[in-house]
C-alpha cells in the first residue's frame, strides 16, 4: 500500500500558502496522491466589537460562512473546488488540523513554516503544535513568502537517525518512501565528539575515536541488513542539530527525514530535537 494517498494541505489564505501550492501539487503528483485543502476557524479571532454587540453562535456562523466562501475560491487554478475536496472546521487551527487527519485518514500534512527574521518565534504556534499532535507525518518547508521550496523531482532524499530504539520505524519509512518516488536516499548518523566545544568543519577523524565509529556503522550495518536497505551512510560529528544541518546541507538534499517521538500526550512528541531541526532547516523537513 501506497504511503501517500491522501494528503492535508491546511491553508490560512496567506501569501506562504499560495508559494506552497505549486510545490503541494508537485508532490502529490509525484506520489499520486489526493490533495485535500483545510482551513479552520479561529474563534480567537473574533473581535471585541463583534462579541459586545452579537451572540458567539452569530458570529460564528457569520465567520464559517465567510471562510467556506474563501475557502472555495482559494487557489481554485491549482486546486479546483470539483478535483479537490475543501474541508472547513472550527476551534484551534493546530488542533482541527491534527483531528482533521486523523478523522480524514490523512497519511501526510504539508505546511509552510514561516520566513524572514522572525521565523523562530513564528513558528513555535500552529507548526510546532501541528508536530506534536499529528498521528501522520508532516513535511514542513521554509520558503520566502514569493518562493516556492526546491522541487521533490531532484529525488535526493537524507534520512536522521539515531540508533535509538525508533531508528527501526523511521528508516523502515524513509526506505519505502524513497523507493516509491525512486529517490536516492543517504543515511546520516551524528556521532557525539569527545569535545564538544571543537568546530563543526574539523575532519570527522580528528574529534572521534575510530572505535566510535566503527561502532556505530557496524550498528548501522545490522538495521540496514534487517530492513533489506543498502542507503550509503555518512557519519558527521559535533553538536547534533549543527552537525546534522551542516552535513544535510552537503549534500544538496530535496527533504530531510527525521523522526519524532511515537508517543504524544503530557510528554509530547517534541521532547527531541525536531522543533529545533524543523525550524532552523533550509529545505524541507519529514517528520514521521
Amino acid at each position: 500500500m501506497a504511503l501517500f494517498g491522501n494528503i492535508l494541505f491546511p491553508v490560512d489564505f496567506s501569501r506562504s500558502c499560495v508559494a506552497m501550492a505549486a510545490y503541494v501539487k508537485r508532490a502529490a503528483t509525484l506520489v499520486g496522491a489526493r490533495v485535500s485543502l483545510l482551513h479552520v476557524v479561529d474563534p480567537a479571532s473574533y473581535s471585541g466589537l463583534e462579541l459586545y454587540v452579537r451572540s458567539v453562535s452569530e458570529i460564528s456562523e457569520d465567520h464559517l460562512s465567510v471562510g467556506r466562501e474563501r475557502l472555495n475560491s482559494f487557489l481554485a487554478s491549482e486546486f479546483p473546488a470539483a478535483e479537490f475536496p475543501r474541508i472547513l472546521a472550527i476551534g484551534d487551527p493546530a488542533t482541527g488540523i491534527a483531528r482533521v487527519a486523523k478523522d480524514g485518514g490523512f497519511d501526510l500534512i504539508v505546511m509552510p513554516t514561516h520566513a524572514g527574521r522572525f521565523r523562530q518565534m513564528l513558528l513555535g504556534s500552529t507548526t510546532a503544535k501541528v508536530l506534536n499532535d499529528a498521528d501522520c507525518p508532516v513535511l514542513t518547508s521554509r520558503h520566502a513568502e514569493a518562493i516556492a521550496p526546491r522541487p521533490l523531482e531532484h529525488r535526493e532524499w537524507l534520512c536522521a537517525i539515531g540508533l535509538s530504539p525508533d531508528s527501526e520505524r523511521v528508516l523502515r519509512f524513509a526506505n519505502q518512501a524513497a523507493r516509491e518516488i525512486r529517490a536516492r536516499l543517504t543515511i546520516i548518523h551524528v556521532l557525539q565528539a569527545a569535545e564538544a566545544r571543537l568546530p563543526i568543519g574539523l575532519h570527522l577523524e580528528e574529534k572521534v575515536e575510530p572505535i566510535e565509529k566503527r561502532e556505530a556503522l557496524r550498528r548501522i550495518a545490522d538495521l540496514q541488513r534487517l530492513l533489506g536497505s543498502e542507503a550509503p551512510v555518512r557519519l558527521a560529528a559535533g553538536p547534533l542539530k549543527q552537525a546534522l544541518l551542516e552535513a544535510a546541507l552537503e549534500s544538496d538534499a530535496d527533504v530531510l527525514i527525521i523522526g519524532r517521538s511515537p508517543r504524544s500526550g503530557a510528554f509530547g512528541r517534541m521532547r527531541d530535537l525536531t522543533y529545533a531541526v524543523v525550524r532552523d532547516s533550509p529545505f524541507s523537513v519529514l517528520s514521521v
